[in-house]
């Protein structure tokens, strides 16, 4: 473990994506409830962020995950700090203007960059960190910014109640700047990959890979369940707040607070415990936890106990997230983590899109609990794809005809 502190490699990367997910946490929380006062509290207005939020990472992450596969990383996740920055420099200036719908495009414009450096990321984790390090890489990293799920929402919610929307969009500014200047400092890479292939190829080498895995397949089915189900509830979690509790909406950073301390603690936990586990076990259990608490924030009416539930389903989701890390970082050629990544994340992504896009309407038809049954119901479905995943044990012909340590598809 202590290796892992003294991995230039690994601080800075970390360091990075703390500063990011601080800069998601402002954006999020200042548009969210600027938006909610601009369109007093439209259901659909507010699903609207979350499907801008996905939609360019169902579109873009095929691409990026390709072009991630191609292109020198380091330099990748630096041009994308950069054109963050820029973005929201002209968002700045149109914002000035009065143009307040303009914060749905830096929703959108924030998405799309990260689906380019987000493999170039894993590349640099799996280049640098030895394997039997790789899990508790993970769980460090997820444990790190854990604490951005407490403190982004009240730094977020003070910043925006205390100061307003542009001071909001100056804070993401610099945050992004100053991740860009701490990536110059990753160890330089001196690999080369030539592309004889077209991108289409390349692309089309990470379905095939995907496609001769069961375990994969199966990965990929567990995604689109726990992405829709996770769709349809998270853009309503003010409400939960607001309607079900009756609380003031800015209530809400207490609620993902909450859950930022479960992924916490519950990182620190599978970190020291989840080597001598049954990862499928540790999915499937994982899995039901999260449908029970899914079931018990709705169903209760205080707020102590809607936190307690958040708290519960976040510690089993670091558990499924550490799993599900592992297993990519480690058994997926390196060359084809990013192209790999960008034909499972679109299953997640599409279906919290499609998810969201649905949430507010079928709450404005229905009401908040159906939503959440129907959340939890399929939550539960991704149990069947689930065990049928293998862990361990498996191979895979890759495209060139070396062996990786995958499943053979029978």
């Amino acid at each position: 473990m202590g290796t892992l502190f003294r991995n230039k490699a690994f601080l800075i990367v970390t360091g990075s994506d703390l500063l990011q997910n601080l800069a998601i946490w402002i954006r999020n929380m200042a548009i969210l409830y600027y938006i909610m006062n601009q369109t007093q509290g439209s259901p659909i207005a507010v699903s609207l962020i979350t499907v801008l939020e996905y939609a360019p990472i169902f579109v873009f992450s095929i691409i990026g995950g390709a072009l991630a596969d191609r292109w020198n990383p380091k330099r990748t996740m630096i041009m994308g700090d950069i054109l963050s920055a820029i973005s929201i420099i002209l968002i700045i200036g149109v914002l000035s203007s009065g143009y307040w719908q303009i914060l749905y495009v830096a929703t959108l414009a924030s998405s799309i960059v990260s689906q380019f450096s987000q493999p170039s990321s894993l590349k640099i984790v799996k280049r640098n960190i030895k394997g039997e390090q790789v899990q508790s890489a993970i769980a460090i990293t997820q444990s790190a910014q854990s604490l951005f799920l407490i403190i982004g929402p009240i730094v977020g919610t003070f910043i925006y109640t205390v100061m307003g929307i542009m001071a909001s969009m100056y804070v993401l500014l610099m945050l992004f700047v100053f991740s860009a200047i701490l990536l110059t400092f990753l160890p330089k890479d001196s690999s080369k990959r030539e592309a004889d292939t077209s991108l289409l190829a390349e692309m089309k080498e990470g379905w095939e890979y995907v496609g001769r895995s069961r375990s994969l397949k199966m990965l990929g089915l567990v995604f689109f369940c726990v992405g829709l189900s996770a769709g349809l509830i998270n853009p309503l979690g003010i409400f939960l707040i607001t309607e079900r509790l009756g609380l003031e909406q800015t209530f809400l950073q207490f609620l993902s607070g909450a859950s930022g301390l479960g992924l916490l603690i519950g990182g620190g936990i599978a970190a020291a415990v989840s080597g001598k586990l049954n990862h499928t076990t540790v999915l499937l259990a994982g899995v039901v936890c999260l449908a029970v608490t899914t079931m018990g924030e709705i169903l209760s009416n205080q707020f102590w106990l809607t936190l307690g539930m958040g708290f519960l389903g976040s510690i089993s989701l670091a558990f499924i997230n550490i799993v599900i890390s592992t297993y990519m970082v480690t058994r997926i050629d390196e060359h084809l983590i990013g192209r790999v990544n960008g034909t499972i994340t679109p299953l997640f992504i599409g279906a919290m899109l499609l998810g969201s896009s649905m949430a507010g309407v079928i709450m404005n038809q229905t009401s908040l609990f159906i939503v959440y049954i129907i959340s939890a119901s399929i939550m539960i479905l991704s149990i069947v794809p689930g065990m049928r995943i293998q862990f361990q044990d498996e191979q895979i012909t890759a495209i060139n005809g070396n062996s990786s340590k995958e499943d053979v598809c029978t």
